[in-house]
């Protein structure tokens, strides 16, 4: 079985390269890289629907968060 190369190894080894070969090197791995993508499954997404509905906040609620917002404005210091 063969050793596997990581990422570090292959960074180096790109380094090495003339610009265009990085160049080259890009446009030859890009193909492999979106085919694998699309292999992938991509994770379904949880619905925000609904999320705040069990909160109860009410009007006493933004009364207290504005009143302890504005109790140290404006500030001296600025």
């Amino acid at each position: 079985m063969a050793d596997s190369i990581t990422l570090e190894e292959v960074l180096n080894l790109a380094k090495q390269l003339s610009p265009l070969d990085r160049i080259r090197l890009i446009e030859q791995i890009t193909p492999h890289l979106k085919r694998d993508l699309v292999v992938m499954p991509s994770q379904p997404r949880r619905s925000l629907r609904g999320i705040w509905k069990e909160i109860d906040i009410g009007e006493a609620d933004f009364a207290e968060v504005k009143a302890e917002m504005s109790s140290n404005f404006p500030r001296e210091d600025i």
